[in-house]
């Protein structure tokens, strides 16, 4: 891979980060806004998942707090996983209220795909495996393999 193709997928991958990382904030702050507002709706799916009506505030006020930090490049790692667990908290209320999880679930996957595209520290973190790649070390380094395998 040249040094322009390299460059050419950060921005690709970065954008992309972008844009999801856009889709995000809007389902957070929509969802986050609504519970502070104490709109009906939101507030009749909470109490009828077993959330107790004066909690709702304080999980928006939470779910709020974890956004800014996801969205400030200080912290934006540390959102990113305080985030999800706050997504898994949301799909398991999704389930214990009978609908469907994956709106949550979906939403999780963007927050996660879209820090990951942007960081590359976070890409070091959580490294996944290009299959490609490890079949090319192996075939790359026979001698290597063989050595380990007999003591050397």
């Amino acid at each position: 891979m040249t040094t322009t193709d390299i460059q050419t997928t950060s921005k690709v991958r970065r954008w992309a980060g972008r844009i999801l990382g856009t889709l995000v904030t809007l389902a957070f702050l929509g969802s986050g806004i609504s519970k502070l507002a104490h709109v009906p709706q939101v507030v009749d799916q909470l109490t009828h998942a077993g959330l107790p009506e004066g909690a709702i505030v304080p999980i928006g006020i939470l779910e709020l707090t974890c956004l800014a930090l996801y969205l400030f490049p200080r912290t934006s790692i540390l959102g990113t996983f305080l985030l999800t667990g706050y997504m898994g908290g949301a799909i398991l209320t999704h389930i214990i209220g009978r609908e469907s999880f994956a709106p949550p679930l979906v939403v999780g996957v963007w927050m996660f795909a879209s820090a990951y595209l942007r960081h590359a520290e976070l890409q070091q973190l959580v490294p996944f495996r290009n299959v490609d790649q490890l079949d090319r070390v192996h075939v790359a380094h026979p001698a290597v393999e063989g050595a380990a395998l007999k003591g050397v």
